[in-house]
């Protein structure tokens, strides 16, 4: 018996790896690497799924006056990746397009791998059209968009059963993108039994095999493909008549075919679990809450862990242990953490960051609900807080999406903000956030914000991976934050939870708090720094040792796979 063959397929549209693969656009393909990593490091015997994305996402630069300009990324496959022999097809507009898989290895801590296949459709015996059917990450038009969920779905059953994986017990759909893989499945059940039409017997039998993580608190942000579309890209199937089961209303709806078609479905927070069960009544919507891998953690910050918990890594939970940490070494790791990070604000914008002045992070998709405007709303109210409680710093990273002009406008908006406020506070915009540059901001800011509109962060991992290097939060409410904070220990809430889900805040409200939040920490920084070193080690102790991946992973065994 093979104890590496794997048993549970993990399928997600983006995987973030390595900096310099840009097979990922941000939190969902994050999550998917620290999930695979966690699997490699607890020997789950797992294989993954994604598309190789020539192009990237986008890489992103920023005119003077903070206007996003979206470049393709130049990457060779061959320096990451092997390609291998086998090819599988799908059939698309009537077309076989035929697919490829390169694979990467992911190795755990005590050198079990992880294969991840990337698919590609990039191959001379293919139409023009079909050649760049994976090169763009969420590119193009509906049509693209259904013809990548096609190849990642079926052709990557398809492409799993040619490398001689046979003995899958879970699919685990990470995000409605892969929901076609059970179209897939309910074809070999056919075949399997030699039989033409699907019963509720094949359907169960599918179901059995799937699990799905549902990320999305919004309704627009569910994949959903018009009928006519479908059937015109994929072509006619009877599990297309299933009434509820693949369509409703007339569309594909990407979600309720995950949510019909698993034995398990979960959100991935607590909050989020319940939010999604209101969203999609009448179904069984467990949580479980994201976590990071210790990937995130500063070099000073794991030389300062080897020393006081041996272990650390093979065992998160002992990060508790963090308590008995001095202040004094605890500072003397941040702030080397913190100087890598400032140098390298200067040396991109020669803005003169200081480092002696409390620096807050700001790092998401820019995009309206995660309201990276709500700090700079008030410029007065910012002003007087300097004067009254002390002098901050601001560094904000993000990519807007090509096709959201708001986020577009949100960061001219806090670029224009830096220049109206450089007499009091310096305010620096990074361009083209990915992980090397995250990894940098997490661990060295001294705060770290999160400013979303409830409900709508389904969890957020930014202030997992913060704490996990002793940066606490002063956040909204809403996601993970909702069972990491309290008060005064680990960090600092922005509002109240006492909202109803669905509720939205009052966005003045939250910005005058908010202020009021700051001007608290603001004198803790510089008037009581031992209480702050507390806040410090509590993060590390009580979120760090809890919202990691180790702790996420053993509970989707638990839970999902087995």
């Amino acid at each position: 018996m093979n104890h590496n063959e794997p048993k549970i397929a993990y399928f997600s549209m983006e995987i973030g790896l390595d900096p310099a693969m840009p097979t990922y656009s941000g939190g969902l393909g994050v999550l998917a690497g620290d999930t695979i990593l966690a699997a490699a490091d607890l020997h789950v015997p797992m294989a993954a799924v994604s598309l190789l994305h020539r192009k990237g996402y986008f890489y992103q630069r920023l005119a003077e006056d903070g206007t996003q300009i979206e470049e393709p990324v130049a990457w060779n496959p061959d320096d990451f990746t092997e390609q291998l022999p086998q090819r599988v097809t799908v059939t698309i507009e009537g077309r076989s397009v035929h697919v490829r898989a390169w694979k990467y290895e992911v190795k755990g801590a005590s050198g079990f791998s992880v294969p991840v296949y990337f698919l590609d459709t990039d191959l001379n015996e293919n139409d023009k059209q079909d050649r760049i059917l994976t090169h763009y990450l969420y590119g193009l038009d509906r049509r693209y968009r259904l013809c990548q969920e096609i190849i990642l779905g079926i052709a990557g059953v398809r492409m799993l059963r040619a490398l001689g994986h046979h003995s899958i017990k879970r699919f685990h759909m990470n995000e409605g993108h892969a929901s076609l893989l059970a179209l897939e499945l309910l074809d070999e059940q056919l075949r399997a039994k030699n039989e033409s039409a699907i019963t509720p017997e094949h359907v169960g039998a599918v179901r059995e095999q799937c699990v799905f993580t549902t990320h999305t608190p919004v309704a627009a942000g569910h994949d959903q493909f018009d009928m006519e579309l479908v059937r015109r890209v994929l072509g006619p199937h009877e599990a297309f008549t299933l009434d509820g089961v693949f369509c409703l209303n007339g569309t594909l709806n990407m979600t309720y075919v995950a949510l019909n078609l698993s034995h398990y479905v979960n959100g991935v927070a607590k909050r989020h679990g319940q939010v999604s069960r209101k969203m999609f009544e009448g179904y069984q919507i467990d949580a479980i809450t994201n976590g990071v891998h210790n990937r995130w953690v500063s070099e000073p910050m794991q030389e300062l862990f080897d020393r006081h918990i041996p272990g650390w890594r093979e065992d998160k939970f002992s990060l508790r242990y963090a308590l008995s940490i001095s202040c004094e070494e605890l500072t003397k790791a941040h702030t080397a953490a913190k100087r890598e990070l400032i140098n390298e604000v200067n040396r991109e914008t020669n803005l003169g960051f200081d480092m002696d002045i409390l620096t807050l992070g700001f790092a998401r998709r820019a995009t309206m609900y995660k309201r990276a405007h709500l700090l700079i709303s008030n410029p007065g109210r910012l002003r007087q807080l300097v004067e009254q409680a002390g002098p901050f710093q601001v560094v904000y990273a993000g990519k807007a999406h090509p096709q959201d002009n708001e986020g577009k406008e949100l960061i001219k908006r806090i670029v224009a903000a830096s220049r109206e406020l450089k007499d009091c506070i310096k305010i620096a915009y990074l361009p083209n956030y990915e992980m090397t540059m995250a990894r940098k901001i997490v661990a060295g800011v001294d705060v770290w914000l999160n400013t979303p509109q409830p409900p709508m962060e389904a969890s957020g991992t930014s202030g997992m991976k913060a704490a996990m290097n002793g940066v606490p939060s002063l956040s909204v409410l809403d996601g993970w934050w909702i069972e990491g904070w309290i008060e005064n220990i680990t960090g600092w809430a922005i509002g109240h939870n006492s909202r109803s889900i669905g509720e939205s805040s009052d966005p003045n409200k939250d910005a005058e708090d908010l202020y009021r939040k700051l001007e608290h920490v603001l004198r803790l920084y510089y008037h009581d720094r031992a209480r702050f070193c507390s806040i410090m080690l509590h993060a590390i102790a009580l979120n760090g040792s809890f919202f990691n991946t180790q702790r996420m992973m053993q509970q989707y065994v638990l839970k999902a796979y087995y």
